[in-house]
């Protein structure tokens, strides 16, 4: 008589195991008869570095690297360089808020290229002016915010801070330049950590260059084998460069709406309730969506109720939605973009920040009286911008508030736009991101009515409301 097969669910710990042994742990048990435990046990930190050696450096089987997680602490890099590292999607990423904390003086990245460049001293002006202005315009937006959420009676001081703290910070943080200086914590396996060093490795910026190899130094001490050939890769700097220069001849552009729906399926309501349906039956996709497009009106309705109808508050919708796409043009403050790229399931592709689109004039600023010196501000952050972009407008970019505009098109899932907007629309986004997000939905609502119907998006929500709210100039 066979001996029953006991279920058992255990954790690995990397207390107990290097990342590279756990790794080589999960990789054996494919041909392993052994458990998880004693195939662990057996290996030591040597024979894990043989393994990956073997089969992940010599067979190319990478797959194993994922199972190698490693979490890294980035303290004090520029803004503009957590664009980088948080450009890799399959990693997870805590970063430093600007609406919940406040920025001291003098707390940018001076660039290598700038010093080198002589620009030192035009680099500093602009940093500096912007971040007075920054400090100054706190105290202001923070009586008007007053004014309209009192203390409540007993709420102690440090309860009542945070409480509106958001509120006139979300504006104040228009003024700090992509040089300001942010901590971020990534959680990312082995893997992915290769292919991050080699896009930072290759990047045009020194700054970003310098982290890469600081991440590479830092992550072999727990990886060594797995990140040995992480290097630069000629394939990105050549054909950034390459495009940059082939996108030379094209003048730069101010026409166009903030929110742009430039491509969708018209046949998405059909394609998703088919797939829907697909696994619960032995058809071809074909035949499915034959079925699909000869129900009634009122049948389609009720497969959408059967699909859609029950979604509660905290429930994910199903990946039948993701068989459908939309693409965007979005133009929106910096500030924004910085949220925005953290929905890395969606594919982004940001033009290069510069100070050509103009810049928005939060209206709790003009209410505080501090127009005048907010314009001046980034006026002049505008000036410097431009002369430091004749030279080199990839650096010149560390210089440009986060008030400036600047366009990004997206491509994302219906399911990942439910995610998207959902959660950018409700009462506690920050302002720019909830007109954007509530102009996404109304947009897909208009081409896909039946299937954008059951996003739950906070009632009397306008976009237009909103942005008349909260911007005396977009």
């Amino acid at each position: 008589m066979s001996k029953a097969m006991n279920r058992e669910i255990y954790l690995l710990s990397s207390r107990q195991w290097s990342p590279e042994t756990i790794a080589v742990t999960f990789a054996k048990t494919s041909r392993s008869p052994q458990s998880f435990r004693e195939i662990a046990a057996e290996l030591t930190e040597e024979k894990s570095a043989e393994f990956h050696e073997k089969w992940v450096v010599g067979y190319g089987h990478a797959s194993v690297a994922e199972h190698a997680v490693l979490h890294v602490a980035f303290e004090n890099i520029s803004r503009l360089a957590t664009e980088v590292l948080e450009g890799n999607r399959l990693a997870s990423f805590t970063e430093k808020s600007t609406r919940y904390q406040q920025w001291p003086e003098g707390g940018y990245h001076l660039p290598e290229e700038i010093q080198e460049a002589g620009f030192e001293w035009l680099f500093r002006e602009s940093c500096d002016r912007l971040f007075e202005a920054y400090r100054r315009s706190l105290e202001p937006a923070r009586r008007v915010v007053e004014r309209g959420l009192p203390r409540l009676e007993g709420e102690a001081e440090a309860r009542y801070e945070g409480r509106i703290r958001s509120r006139y910070v979300d504006a104040c943080r228009f003024l700090l330049p992509s040089a300001a200086l942010a901590n971020v914590g990534m959680t990312a396996n082995a893997r992915v950590l290769e292919n991050a060093i080699r896009k930072m490795l290759s990047y045009p910026l020194i700054e970003v260059r310098e982290i890469g190899e600081a991440l590479k130094a830092a992550a072999e001490k727990e990886v060594p084998t797995l990140l040995k050939y992480a290097e630069p890769a000629a394939y990105l700097s050549d054909t950034h460069h390459a495009l940059a220069e082939a996108a030379e001849s094209i003048p730069p552009s101010r026409s166009g709406e903030f929110v742009a729906l430039i491509a969708w399926d018209p046949a998405a309501e059909e394609r998703v309730l088919a797939a829907s349906l697909y696994p619960h039956g032995s058809a071809s996709f074909a035949d499915v969506v034959g079925h699909v497009r000869s129900l009634s009106d009122a049948d389609r309705r009720g497969l959408r109720d059967r699909l859609l109808g029950s979604l509660g508050q905290f429930d994910v919708p199903r990946r039948d939605l993701e068989h459908t796409t939309y693409t965007f043009e979005v133009t929106l403050d910096q500030g924004a973009y910085l949220e925005l790229k953290r929905h890395r399931i969606m594919t982004q592709t940001p033009q290069r920040l510069s100070a050509d689109l103009g810049y928005a004039v939060p209206r709790l600023l003009v209410e505080a009286g501090f127009e005048e010196p907010y314009r001046e501000a980034m006026e002049q952050a505008a000036a410097a911008y431009r002369r430091l972009a004749e030279w080199n407008p990839t650096v010149a970019a560390y210089v440009v508030p986060n008030g400036f505009n600047r366009r990004v098109l997206m491509t994302l899932n219906l399911r990942e736009a439910y995610h998207f907007c959902e959660l950018r629309s409700t009462p506690n986004a920050h302002f720019s991101m909830r007109r954007v997000a509530l102009r996404v939905a109304e947009a897909i609502q208009e081409v896909h009515p039946l299937l954008a119907r059951s996003m739950r998006l906070p009632e009397g929500a306008d976009w237009r409301t909103i942005g008349a709210e909260n911007f005396a100039q977009t």
